[in-house]
């Protein structure tokens, strides 16, 4: 009967990378309202400019993750931004779902892809591949049917409108995409029977405090939830105070908590 927060990173890795600490590449904040039947999803800029917890310097969010794993923390990069979350947006999260490259790629890979409506064509030049140079990417507008590869790359690029901006939303397009598929082709009762297998798989690619019951439960419950009742944001230019370069020339978003908190207690603390 209690709202359910999650928090959904994805991280800069893949299999066979040996580096012991990441930033995250994307931050979701997925809240989920069992009496009122809604879902809201927000995104949270890489740049936005935060205090983390035990840290003297204010950093970017994304640096909270890659602390935690390089400093040995308790929890590690998860539970870090975790609490840099509650910290500075003063929302509660109960769990965290941490994935890398690989396990995105092999969750939409093992669903068959997805489908989506690309809202407008998307040429990135500067795409980077796996060794240091380029991959360029192109996607037309309209109805695509996306394989995990080319998923990964609708949901990194950024060389296109209005950078991370325009790139969060993507991401939730395709968040979006999975769930119609799982619905839609009733996947979702085969990708539970096969999930201890997915896991195993998928192990070293994924980290989260859920167990398998609760992931069952969260995902049963969030199927029943009809469209209309998804809410989606970004944390853009309508909730940034500021965008400022630092004294070592990183440009970072200061945020409008005062725009911010409006939201933030609409989709996280109002009941349905």
């Amino acid at each position: 009967t209690d709202r359910v927060t999650v928090l959904v990173m994805g991280i800069d890795q893949r299999a066979g990378d040996t580096d012991t600490a990441y930033r995250s590449d994307s931050m979701m904040l997925v809240t989920l309202d069992p009496v009122g039947r809604t879902v809201g999803v927000l995104s949270i800029p890489r740049d936005l400019y935060v205090e983390i917890p035990g840290f003297a310097d204010r950093d970017k969010i994304t640096t909270a993750n890659f602390k935690g794993d390089a400093y040995d923390l308790p929890g590690g990069g998860p539970q870090l931004a975790v609490d840099t979350i509650e910290l500075n947006l003063g929302i509660r999260v109960d769990f965290y779902v941490r994935i890398n490259f690989t396990a995105f790629e092999t969750l939409i890979d093992q669903i068959g892809g997805v489908d989506m409506d690309n809202p407008y064509e998307i040429y990135d030049p500067e795409y980077p591949d796996c060794c240091y140079g380029y991959d360029p990417f192109y996607l037309p507008a309209g109805q695509q049917h996306l394989d995990g590869a080319t998923a990964l790359k609708f949901a990194r690029t950024r060389h296109q409108g209005e950078g991370d901006f325009d790139r969060a939303q993507r991401q939730q397009l395709i968040g979006l995409a999975i769930r119609d598929k799982l619905i839609s082709a009733n996947n979702l009762p085969a990708l539970i029977a096969n999930a201890p297998g997915l896991l195993t798989t998928l192990q070293g690619s994924y980290t989260t405090n859920l167990s398998p019951e609760q992931m069952v439960s969260l995902a049963l419950l969030a199927k029943d939830i009809p469209r209309d009742k998804i809410t989606t944001r970004v944390i853009d230019k309508e909730y940034i105070a500021d965008f400022y370069i630092t004294a070592d020339n990183q440009q970072v978003l200061i945020l409008n908590i005062e725009k911010f908190r409006e939201l933030r207690d609409t989709m996280f603390y109002t009941p349905e």
